[in-house]
């Protein structure tokens, strides 16, 4: 009996979706023009909506591959400077191990020099095989702090001698192809880590949201051991990671670790703090010590992106429908002389919304897969519709909401007559329905002007640092990276191929440098100076350069004569020095020139002073920096002469290879690297700009769907006009301006709010372009202008139509 009275339930429920089912297919066979722009418009909102979620459900899955992610802190460290507080991820080399010893929080610690910190790849070799390859050096602790899973051999074997190596999977099968690497010998060539190393381990190569990625891993006491500056306190080379327990306090933490610098060199007024590890790729943002957000923003900004097109896209549901709800009238006059509640009747109502709003998605899906390869292009990403559980709930919850919200008001309006009013006569627009849809006009043309105005803003910015004059030249600036060994024979080898460069017709000048010219510096704390003050303490970023590299880019002197290369060998800096203005302004020094400086317990004669130029993004200000120069370095740079490029590559292409033994020639041009530092910002201003065009877009499919709805209902008072002699002008005009009004108001209202957002994402910026007027003239000109050629098209067709027609059919 119960089964049966189930059965009969079910059977009742389906029946009645089929019916709303069969009412929602006439009302939209009847009124195909508005129901055509409503499922326009919700499915591309949706389609939208979708895509959005993909990008940002990729960017919050970065760095989330470790299995202790929860406990695991990366230790950050805030140095004072002449230009404030400087956040940097570079911590000193013995801090891992003290922090095990002395942190009761901390389980375990490592340390590790990250491949982006060389700046350049090294040359890995075996008996037939040549490849390129990024190493990263690690202390022992590496496998139980990070997920790195072994899959041959035995990965603490890596610390049982500085000339291990731990190798990936991938590069496992290019050297050894189905050979067991285990116990092999190879070739590694970078700098002074040249050597013959043995193959200890296999290691699972990252997954693609890991952000660092590397191909080796050496023993960081080999680093060391290299760099004997490691084991004093006041460097800044390697990153810190920390595991803590379970119930570590994050706040004691930071409290104990703000003066721990100084308890280790007193000298120092760095202070250090943790963060997670995983939040590294999405918040690395920070001003004057201070976290402002980084790539979070621009998630939070997408996030609303996605919603004010969701909202927009229902708001034009919710104003058609609300506007046609007088042909539904006398059906809902007579479902309720019948005896339908008016519950009953929000709930058809609302179904038939949720069923507009599932064959919106359908077609949104349809949409997205057939933009998604446009979008991975802008994107760089790789992202795919796959029907997981999370992608499901998201469509799912984004149809119910679609369906119920952009449905809610006109299920409620409908419902809410009474029959004898509905029976009665036509029923006049109340003032609350007039104002509710000027409302909601006015709300989503807000939400338009807003986001227009900010991308013509985030658009001038990326401009500002495309264009902006860093102090150095990077056009046509060839740059690409040589195998590099440390015995007097490679390194004269190398020395002579950069000269050989200079001979190339088109090659105007060559040199030579260390890291990059993009960030990832490191720093040197342990200066003196004449007339240093007792507990001065200032951070200068180290570049090391090869002779004639400020006259290869461009950087002018302030005074004095840039440095001459040592003679005395190939890896021996000159004891001549350098420095840019904010150094010697850092340290106050006077008639600089001639003067001797002192670290690493060698001293440099001061021999020119550089003016500033940006060697890190113009999220910074520019810093104390020095030159050191060398005769020969991994990096080479050569300044092309405009106009001959093609031939000039290929000639230096043969000789590069000649010189490598076959090595492919992987070059980059300075601009480009440049660029790439923004290309976030770039990718977020292109994006901005499509979407926004979207938002616009189903905007105006509302706004062509109420004006055709405007000039429906006021047909007959247009025909009488135009009888009494009233002109096609004028009745565009009558049938215009209160929509424009409407968009007027909007701007007012959204212009201010652009101008604090926007300021406030300026200020992550130390060198921006100020927010020009121009942009809300633009933005209002031409959300003016749309949206009247919009209106104009119904406005138009009203306007030439025969009144004699529409005065016999009313």
């Amino acid at each position: 009996m119960a089964l049966q009275l189930v059965v009969r339930r079910i059977t009742q429920f389906i029946g009645m979706l089929l019916n709303y089912w069969k009412i929602a297919w006439r009302n939209f066979l009847r009124d195909r023009q508005f129901a055509i722009i409503n499922l326009l418009g919700l499915a591309i909102g949706i389609s939208s909506a979708l895509l959005i979620w993909l990008w940002i459900q990729d960017e919050l899955r970065m760095n989330k591959y470790n299995e202790k992610d929860k406990h695991l802190y990366q230790v950050m460290q805030n140095m004072q400077s002449s230009n404030g507080i400087e956040t940097i991820e570079y911590t000193p080399g013995l801090l891992a191990a003290a922090m095990v010893k002395e942190m009761p929080d901390v389980t375990d610690a490592v340390s590790v020099v990250p491949s982006s910190w060389f700046g350049s790849e090294g040359i890995i070799t075996n008996a037939i095989s040549r490849f390129k390859a990024k190493p990263q050096f690690v202390s022992r602790e590496f496998f139980n702090v990070f997920t790195c899973p072994v899959i041959k051999g035995d990965a603490l074997r890596l610390f049982e001698g500085e000339m291990k190596i731990a190798i990936s999977d991938k590069l496992a099968s290019k050297l050894f192809n189905r050979q067991s690497p285990v116990g092999q010998t190879i070739s590694w060539v970078h700098n002074e880590f040249e050597g013959t190393y043995e193959v200890v381990a296999v290691f699972k190569s990252l997954p693609a949201n890991a952000t660092e990625q590397y191909d080796l891993l050496l023993n960081f006491d080999l680093f060391v051991a290299k760099r004997p500056a490691m084991l004093a306190w006041g460097n800044s080379d390697p990153h810190t990671y920390v595991l803590l327990k379970d119930d570590a306090n994050k706040a004691r933490l930071d409290a104990g670790l703000k003066k721990f610098l100084n308890t280790k060199d007193k000298n120092s007024k760095n202070e250090l703090f943790i963060r997670k590890f995983s939040e590294q790729y999405l918040y690395d943002q920070y001003v004057d010590g201070k976290l402002l957000g980084g790539r979070i923003n621009y998630v939070r900004l997408f996030t609303g992106i996605g919603i004010f097109i969701l909202l927009i896209a229902c708001i034009n549901f919710m104003n058609l429908s609300t506007a046609r709800a007088a042909r539904r009238i006398k059906e809902v006059g007579i479902q309720k002389t019948m005896g339908a509640s008016r519950s009953r009747l929000v709930v058809q109502m609302l179904t038939e919304s949720c069923i507009m709003s599932i064959i919106a998605m359908l077609i949104a899906l349809g949409l997205a897969a057939l933009i998604l390869p446009a979008f991975n292009s802008i994107t760089g990403k790789l992202l795919s519709i796959q029907f997981t559980y999370e992608l499901v709930l998201a469509a799912s919850a984004i149809t119910l909401f679609t369906g119920v919200f952009s449905g809610s008001y006109p299920a409620f309006y409908i419902s809410g007559f009474k029959p004898v009013t509905i029976l009665k006569g036509p029923i006049r627009s109340s003032v609350a329905e007039l104002w509710t849809r000027k409302g909601l006009v006015i709300f989503q043309f807000s939400l338009s002007i807003f986001a227009i105005a900010s991308v013509l803003i985030i658009y001038r910015q990326v401009q500002y640092i495309q264009n902006k004059n860093i102090g150095y030249d990077r056009k046509n600036i060839l740059r690409f990276e040589i195998p590099m060994g440390m015995d007097s024979a490679e390194l004269g080898s190398a020395a002579a191929f950069i000269n050989e460069l200079k001979s190339i017709p088109g090659v105007l000048n060559v040199s030579s440098y260390y890291h990059n010219l993009t960030g990832g510096h490191g720093t040197i704390g342990d200066f003196n100076w004449p007339g240093k003050e007792p507990g001065t303490n200032i951070d200068f970023i180290n570049l090391e350069v090869g002779e004639n590299f400020p006259q290869t880019v461009g950087i002018r002197l302030k005074e004095g004569r840039h440095m001459i290369a040592s003679k005395t060998g190939f890896m021996s800096p000159s004891k001549e020095i350098v420095f840019n203005e904010s150094a010697i302004r850092a340290m106050g020094l006077k008639d600089p020139i001639g003067k001797v400086v002192r670290f690493w317990d060698q001293e440099r004669t001061i021999v020119g002073i550089a003016e500033d130029f940006h060697f890190e993004s113009l999220y910074q200000k520019v810093k104390p920096s020095f030159f050191q120069v060398y005769p020969v370095m991994p990096n080479v740079i050569a300044k092309i002469q405009p106009g001959t490029e093609a031939r000039t590559l290929h000639e230096i292409r043969v000789k590069f290879e000649k010189f490598s033994k076959g090595l492919p020639f992987d070059y980059s041009f300075l601009d480009d690297e440049y660029q790439a530092m923004y290309r976030q910002e770039s990718k977020v201003a292109i994006l901005a700009k499509y979407f926004t065009c979207l938002a616009v877009l189903i905007s105006c499919l509302g706004l062509f769907g109420l004006s055709a709805f405007t000039a429906q209902k006021r047909q007959k008072e247009i025909g009488i006009r135009k009888v009494v002699g009233a002109s096609v002008s004028g009745i565009v005009f009558l049938l215009s301006k209160g929509f424009l009004l409407l968009i007027v108001i909007a701007a007012i209202i959204a212009l201010p709010l652009v101008y604090l957002s926007m300021s406030a994402w300026l200020n992550n910026f130390a060198y921006r372009s100020p927010i020009s007027p121009v942009v809300f003239v633009v933005t209002i000109a031409g959300i003016l202008v749309i949206s009247l050629a919009t209106i104009s098209v119904q406005s138009l067709k009203a306007a030439l139509s025969n009144p004699v027609k529409s005065l016999r059919n009313e």
